[in-house]
């Protein structure tokens, strides 16, 4: 593999593991000097984590009963394979599809461009709380270089709220996937060791500006909102009662208030 003719489709083999590991080194060495393409690679890798979290129990379910019954009723092998390739397939096409409109442009109607945040921001948050040791690419020890780094991905200027009157402080962030490009996510913790995660990301129009909205999905709480292009979304483990004040002092200090 030329190191200089390395392009997307390489880059998708390597997070895909297809490279052999000669291979898979030359790249390593090449995200080294190129910061696009590092950055393009953790996208990929974070879709990749989030699309199996959302949908590997759909792919380790069992056969439908409906079909289980058509293979036992005909023994055939060769009408069971066919079977099990056209289950497989309608729920490929189907996860695709989802797929498809997750990771697509958001509507620019903002009440559309709202009803996906709420989970691909639970989703984030189950993923990448439970980590211990690399919770975050970049701490909040370095929190200048974390702000102007995802600032400059999303295109527009991010500040990290301060919440230690909230009783959390800043762990740091990283660079995730989000639905027309980079998004980002900021994880708080307390002294209880109870984390919030911030997901943010960004519309490529103005979709104006939306009231907070509230949603539970599996034990995890979340405030979303639109503001011009920017959309937010606050997820923690917590009632909606104990969330709330949490995410007004978010929305203040984004806008400037606090």
């Amino acid at each position: 593999m030329n190191k200089e003719r390395i392009g997307k489709e390489q880059l998708h083999a390597y997070v895909d593991g297809q490279l052999s590991a000669a291979e898979s080194a030359q790249i390593s060495a090449h995200l080294v000097d190129h910061a696009d393409d590092r950055a393009s690679v953790e996208i990929w890798r974070n879709q990749k984590t989030l699309l199996h979290a959302a949908y590997d129990r759909q792919l380790d379910a069992p056969i439908p009963h409906a079909i289980a019954a058509q293979l036992n009723s005909r023994p055939n092998k060769h009408f069971r394979q066919a079977t099990i390739a056209a289950a497989w397939l309608a729920m490929g096409i189907g996860i695709g599809f989802v797929a498809d409109r997750q990771f697509s442009p958001t509507p620019t109607d903002p009440t559309l461009a709202l009803a996906s945040l709420p989970q691909r921001a639970a989703v984030a948050h189950a993923v990448f709380t439970p980590e211990v040791h690399h919770p975050v690419e970049v701490g909040a020890d370095q929190e200048a270089h974390l702000t102007a780094w995802l600032s400059k991905r999303l295109g527009h200027t991010l500040r990290a709220p301060k919440l230690a009157a909230e009783g959390f402080h800043l762990v740091g962030g990283r660079l995730i996937a989000a639905d027309n490009g980079p998004g980002a996510l900021l994880m708080y913790e307390d002294g209880g060791g109870q984390r919030l995660t911030l997901y943010v990301c960004t519309d490529n129009q103005d979709s104006g500006a939306t009231a907070f909205r509230f949603a539970h999905q599996d034990g995890v709480s979340t405030f979303y909102w639109i503001d011009g292009r920017q959309a937010y979304a606050l997820s923690g483990k917590l009632p909606r009662e104990s969330l709330l004040p949490i995410a007004n002092a978010v929305y203040r200090q984004l806008n400037g208030e606090g």
